[in-house]
């Protein structure tokens, strides 16, 4: 009697799975940072204006950040203030960081400011009258929210510290954090990754359809990685391969689009099955909200399609009739951060952005020009 052998996983589906599993781990990493700073759940930190010690930092908004556990028998009473012409929201991610809700005047017109409750979908939870509630498919999410600080930053961070949490009710059992792989973002695991496979996977399920097939792949290659014969196998092809595609989608923001040397993402926020734009832009700006909320443009080459280098002077041009205030509701910015951690870069002005707050000086023909340099150039208001 012979016994067959499983076919091994093939190149592709090794580096697709390992691009997926790479997105869920973005999010355990972050999670395990939170705990390890102090964290609690249900509990809101209001963060410092200003801080720039995180990828990507949206420094035009005062941050409030925790992490929401509910359940059958809880909810989590959210208290918003009254804000009017200042952009605000209140978004809820899963472990995926995929979109559940936004609470803000766009979402909730009729209701945009008093008491939301958060409850777990199906629950029969009471909850107090004129109240709002918000279903998320999810027991445990991230919450990440952003209040505009405009040109008052004492106004922004009195309107931040009026947001309350309150959780009402007691969760049956919270979770405990992942402990998987730690790593620098500039440097992904590899092979090791699928050691945390399992883990990952069983502690959130993923909720979006068509997921399932690369899901399946991700467990299979973690039970095969066990053998070190086929362990050294996909090793190599995740170095060989598996990197590269990761790099070649996060230049492009999954599958975005480039024009004039800018890329913006097809989709954000909510992914839909689009795996390789969730793990992308998580891993270059976790907690990135969705295209109806923000617009995000990314970019790294100039007008020759030469790599950006802080050493270099480069100029940003938009024409009168098509200035970013054009397509900016509340509020738009640039941001200089480096391509690998997505951090801005340090400077002796502590200047890292250049914003509809900054002291714009407009051409003579009504355009505005922004400059990026080591040095100000002699030239340049």
């Amino acid at each position: 009697m012979t016994t067959k052998t499983a076919p091994a996983i093939g190149e592709q589906e090794i580096s697709d799975s390992y691009i997926y599993l790479l997105g869920r781990l973005a999010i355990t990493r972050q999670q395990q940072l939170d705990f390890q700073s102090g964290f609690k759940w249900n509990e809101l930190v209001h963060q410092t204006p200003g801080g720039v010690d995180w990828p990507n930092p949206n420094l035009d908004v005062a941050y409030s950040e925790a992490w929401v556990a509910v359940d059958e028998n809880c909810y989590l009473l959210v208290t918003v203030p009254k804000i009017e012409g200042r952009y605000f929201t209140v978004q809820f991610m899963n472990g995926w960081g995929e979109t559940l809700a936004n609470i803000n005047e766009r979402i909730f017109s009729d209701k945009p400011y008093g008491q939301f409750a958060v409850c777990y979908t199906g629950s029969h939870v009471p909850i107090p009258d004129g109240a709002q509630r918000i279903d998320v498919l999810v027991k445990f999410s991230r919450v990440l929210l952003r209040v505009e600080l405009g040109a008052n930053w004492d106004d922004a961070v009195a309107l931040q510290k009026q947001f309350k949490f309150e959780a009402i009710g007691t969760p049956k059992q919270l979770p405990e954090i992942p402990k998987t792989v730690m790593f620098d973002i500039e440097k992904p695991p590899a092979v090791e990754a699928f050691d945390f496979a399992t883990l990952a996977l069983d502690t959130e399920a993923d909720i979006n359809p068509g997921m399932e097939t690369v899901a399946a792949n991700a467990r299979a290659i973690a039970e095969a990685v066990k053998d070190p014969a086929e362990r050294a196998r996909v090793d190599k092809i995740i170095r060989d391969r598996g990197l590269k595609d990761y790099a070649k989608g996060a230049h492009f923001l999954g599958h975005g689009t480039m024009e004039n040397h800018w890329v913006r993402p097809k989709i954000c926020g909510k992914y839909e099955d689009d795996w390789l734009a969730r793990t992308c832009i998580s891993m270059g700006g976790i907690w990135a909200n969705t295209l109806h909320e923000v617009l995000y443009y990314k970019g790294r080459e100039d007008s020759n399609g030469e790599l950006l280098n802080s050493d270099n002077h480069y100029t940003l041009t938009f024409p009168k009739d098509d200035l970013a205030a054009k397509y900016a509701k509340y509020f738009w910015s640039a941001i200089a951060v480096d391509a690998g951690h997505m951090r801005v870069l340090p400077n002796p002005k502590n200047r890292f952005l250049l914003n509809n707050q900054s002291d714009l000086v407009y051409g003579d023909d009504g355009s505005l020009t922004l400059h990026f340099a080591p040095e100000k150039p002699a030239d340049v208001n």
